[in-house]
């Protein structure tokens, strides 16, 4: 057996993406070559910085964006220190300190301590509700601070600062983007390109102070507002800082590392001091510091071999490139982007398409370019910036949109080296590789071998065009296309139901058997994906496997930040008694709710209850579960209708009431909202829900897949019916179709573009024989449903499982 003590011992500071990058190339290069320890500042495993935004606007979760997780550094024998941070450096000594205790003797060092956000030094900078952006911390704070305040200042009209507001606004706040130029992404964008962009952006709801220059925050103890040096001021409730970074140099210039703005570095990442290493946002090599995690990772490979005692070439540089993540927002910049004298510029402006494109040349040779509104060209510009092409008339044509090369002539012009993946590292020839290597025939079996995709998914397409030049006449353009429900296993969620069904299998861990998963456990993506499926197929035969669904759906209550719990009772369509709002404000003082919050549902929700008080609260309220926190029916929004307004044909309020009774507690792959208007005047806004009804004179309009929600998406008319009788077998069939067909967590508005409303309409409308037999298995399905507030107070044992043994952990699951 090995013995420990012969390795070289590494210690790396800072847990963040470079230095892991770093690590998991030397992992690769002499897995056996060094013992590592890593400190790290936060509270978590190795995740990605880019998909913060991501976060932020709820379309990924904390474990979502997690890179590397604990069980990645046991598997490698590396000595993982989350939430410290290193004190001091003994580089005589060659020794660490951290703030746990620990003292770590080291032969190698890398400080990775990345970057801080620059915070303007103007008065009132300290004032509460000014935050960076940065970390998961200030993400939560941020998420956190949109429940409770609706205006916001974003300073930086940069990367970062675009991708916070939009998150924030996304949010529900009102955001106004803060910045000290006339242009936003000056440093990547030319005027032109900067304008098309702040149009875009403002179309979605942004809202723009260009050309100003903070003076100072204003307010007493939190800020309420931003002060210009030209006399005006924007009214502002909180303010996140995104106007640029600052490397992290304090800990190595306390120890005497030498250090500019970063810490210095030559084309090897030696700091001044031997033995010593900086790499990332903190260091300073050839007078830059970099910013994006591309030259991050072309740093670390040079490092990652330096160390291993491995050929390389030196470090020289980066020709560095910009995509904005943002949604329906297609920004790309690359090398020089400004016209000058000695360049020539080829140049496609098209306001109609909202299409912009521009290279640039010098010597005739591309030096750089700038693509808005069409990406498609990005990973060839990016090649012929860093090659420094010469422009021909194929370049010409592919560029100005009068023609382009085929696909595959594409990707076979990549150089192997060229980075595909910037989010990860990831080289045209290392995708390659895994290609040819390991047998692989898919995008997901590719993302889960090399990390390509792993991240903002942007190098999709270019990940998807290798494989088929790769595979050319076994590439096959379906299952090149396939998702996996999850990394466990490369089966796509029709595959895993066809075999459910076919084999016969009830429960999840039959499946994850039978199927061979790769992780016979499991994971938080696919347990409760197919305790789902299974619950769907077999209604009867399942048995609901609780500790697979997600922490809200086994408490029955939606978790919060501080780990307390927000109940909402039932209100069918919307409707209440006196009386029961009485015990509703009886209960809340009893338990001394910490708010009685009225939800966009027409529903009450009480705030700051106690996880062991909810069983109770439950008993005292005696209304059945409003179903909050499921992937289920949560609310029929209805409006008076007929019964009172003036202007209301149909009795939306009886009927939102029947529709909610019907379907209630039926689980579905995602959260599912329904609305009833008695008019035309649609004062309950049918536009954005999963189904919503409209009455008129004589008929009900019956729309669906509509999302007021992070993916904005209007209802389309499915049908007209003149029945109360035949609309409700049309919700029943519309519903079954697509518990049956939808993939978990995938919402009806996503789910409609999906397979196309006339695909729906066919099966549920046309073919009337197949709506019976939907409404048939939709009625199994409701026969087997439970009121879960009643099942938990009547079972002891599983109320003390629930209530005693369950320990939450507010900060993981927010689900």
């Amino acid at each position: 057996m090995e013995n420990i003590q012969e390795r070289k011992r590494l210690v790396i500071v800072g847990n963040g993406m470079a230095g892991i990058n770093t690590v998991e190339h030397i992992l690769k290069l002499a897995p056996n070559s060094y013992h590592i320890t890593i400190f790290g500042g936060e509270p978590y495993p190795n995740y990605n910085r880019i998909q913060l935004s991501y976060v932020l606007e709820k379309s990924k979760s904390i474990e979502e964006i997690i890179l590397n997780d604990y069980a990645w550094y046991r598997e490698h024998g590396i000595d993982l220190h989350t939430g410290t941070h290193v004190t001091a450096i003994d580089t005589r000594e060659k020794t660490v300190e951290a703030d746990n205790g620990a003292k770590v003797f080291y032969d190698r060092l890398i400080i990775a301590t990345g970057s801080r956000p620059f915070m303007l030094p103007v008065p009132g900078a300290d004032k509460e509700g000014i935050i960076g952006f940065r970390d998961i911390s200030d993400c939560e704070e941020m998420l956190h601070t949109a429940d409770a305040y609706k205006k916001a200042a974003v300073i930086g009209g940069g990367l970062l600062g675009l991708e916070a507001a939009k998150g924030l606004s996304k949010l529900g706040m009102d955001v106004t983007v803060v910045h000290l130029f006339k242009e936003l992404m000056e440093r990547q964008l030319d005027a032109t390109a900067a304008r098309m962009l702040q149009t875009e952006l403002e179309s979605q709801g942004l809202k723009f102070a260009t050309g100003k220059q903070t003076a100072e925050f204003i307010g007493e103890d939190r800020v309420s507002g931003i002060r210009f040096t030209d006399g005006t001021e924007l009214e502002a409730e909180f303010v996140v800082m995104a106007a640029g970074i600052k490397p992290n140099i304090e800990l190595a210039k306390a120890s005497g590392i030498e250090v500019n703005r970063g810490i210095l570095v030559d084309d090897y990442m030696r700091t001044s001091v031997p033995d010593v290493y900086a790499i990332g946002e903190c260091n300073e090599h050839r007078g830059v510091s970099y910013g994006l995690v591309a030259p991050l990772f072309e740093q670390g490979a040079v490092l990652a071999k330096h160390l291993c005692g491995v050929e390389t070439d030196p470090y020289e540089g980066s020709t560095v490139s910009t995509q904005l993540k943002i949604s329906g927002v297609d920004v790309f910049s690359a090398g020089e982007f400004m016209d000058a004298e000695d360049l020539s510029i080829v140049r496609m402006h098209d306001d109609w398409r909202r299409i912009y494109k521009k290279v640039l040349m010098r010597n005739g040779r591309i030096v750089g370019g700038i693509l808005i509104g069409d990406g498609r060209e990005m990973s060839r510009l990016q090649q012929w910036i860093r090659t420094g092409t010469v422009m021909t008339e194929a370049i010409h044509t592919a560029i100005v949109g009068q023609g382009a090369p085929e696909t595959a002539n594409t990707v076979a012009e990549l150089a192997d080296e060229e980075i595909v993946c910037g989010c990860n590292g990831v080289s045209k020839k290392k995708i390659v590789d895994a290609i040819s290597e390991n047998g692989l025939t898919t995008v997901e079996e590719i993302k889960a071998t090399t990390s390509a995709c792993r991240s903002c998914g942007g190098c999709r397409p270019v990940v998807e065009q290798i494989l088929q030049h790769v595979l050319g006449d076994q590439y096959d353009s379906a299952a090149a296309k396939k998702e996996a429900i999850c990394a466990c296993t490369t089966l796509s969620r029709d595959e895993v139901v066809s075999e459910i069904k076919q084999k016969g299998l009830i429960t999840s861990k039959e499946v994850r058997y039978a199927l061979e998963w790769s992780n016979k456990e499991g994971c938080s993506k696919c347990r409760p994906a197919l305790n789902y499926y299974l619950g769907m197929i077999w209604p009867e035969e399942h048995v609901d496997e609780r500790d697979s669904r997600l922490v809200n759906e086994r408490m029955h209550a939606n978790i919060q930040k501080d780990g307390t719990f927000g109940v909402v009772p039932r209100m069918y369509g919307g409707v209440t008694t006196p009386e029961d709002l009485r015990l509703i404000a009886d209960v809340a003082v009893k338990y001394n709710v910490k708010m009685v919050k009225v939800t966009g549902g027409q529903r009450l929700d009480l705030l700051g209850i106690k996880k062991e008080d909810l069983p109770n609260i439950w008993k005292d309220l005696d209304m059945p579960s409003g179903y909050a926190y499921a992937k289920a029916l949560r609310t029929v929004k209805t409006c008076v209708g007929s019964q009172f307004c003036r202007f209301g044909t149909k009795d939306s309020m009886g009927m939102g009431i029947l529709l909610e009774k019907k379907f209630e507690r039926l689980d579905m792959p995602a959260k599912f909202k329904m609305a009833v208007n008695g008019c035309p005047r649609n004062c309950a806004e049918s536009a954005t829900k999963d189904i919503g009804i409209v009455g008129n004179e004589g008929a009900w309009e019956i729309y669906v897949g509509g999302n007021g929600g992070i993916k904005a998406r209007l209802a389309e008319l499915l049908v007209k019916v003149r029945t109360d009788e035949e609309l409700v077998e049309i919700v029943a069939a519309f519903i079954q179709h697509y518990r049956e067909t939808g993939k978990y967590l995938e919402r009806t508005s996503d789910w409609v573009e999906r397979v196309g409303l006339q695909s729906i309409a066919d099966r549920i409308i046309n073919d009337i024989d197949n709506r019976r037999a939907l409404v048939e298995r939709i009625e199994q399905a409701l026969s087997r449903v439970q009121e879960p507030w009643n099942e938990i107070l009547e079972n002891s044992n599983l109320r003390e499982k629930m209530f005693d043994d369950l320990r939450v952990s507010a900060v993981k699951n927010k689900e």
